[in-house]
């Protein structure tokens, strides 16, 4: 049995129900693309990492997601981390986007693994624990992936703070040739 594909309205909807007062932001973008002009739904939405779990482990009940990568800023006191779902994926311009905004503060930079519900999320909760500095708990390998072993530890290039690579770079109008 086909299960009847839910409205991006719906599905908002139900989180908010679900969700209620820890979903902080919530919104739906919508572009024309492709020569027949087909329209594509972004859904965006800001949850507290306290239930960011349970946030993904709900959208599976519309269809199962396909993670396609987490995005991450480094926002002053808190990083913030965008994961990048698709729903309905390889229905040709059926699949709605999905992205989960969720701040966690530098104090204490610790996310749970998806490991556990999409095994493919391995590689880039690697690569936000080497990047920006977060801790993905729970998660079933944490080697280096992207940056080399001899790279200094607590130092991660996408942060801008004391823990950035800022000293490691060098201005090369100051260097002779």
């Amino acid at each position: 049995m086909v299960k009847k594909k839910s409205t991006p309205e719906d599905i908002i909807n139900s989180f908010k129900k679900t969700f209620n007062k820890k979903l902080k932001e919530v919104r739906i973008e919508k572009r024309i693309v492709g020569l027949k002009r087909k329209e594509y739904v972004h859904i965006w939405m800001n949850i507290d990492r306290s239930v960011f779990v349970d946030g993904v482990k709900h959208l599976a009940e519309f269809d199962f997601p396909h993670l396609a990568v987490i995005s991450g800023s480094d926002m002053g006191k808190t990083i913030e981390l965008i994961y990048h779902f698709s729903i309905y994926y390889g229905g040709r311009l059926e699949e709605l986007s999905f992205n989960f905004v969720v701040d966690i503060p530098k104090t204490k930079p610790v996310i749970p693994s998806l490991c556990d519900i999409i095994p493919g999320a391995l590689v880039t909760e690697r690569e936000i624990q080497e990047m920006l500095g977060v801790t993905v708990s729970g998660i079933p390998d944490n080697r280096r992936l992207f940056i080399p072993e001899d790279f200094p530890k607590g130092v991660y290039p996408w942060r801008k703070d004391a823990k950035g690579p800022q000293k490691m770079l060098r201005d090369l109008y100051e260097v002779k040739k």
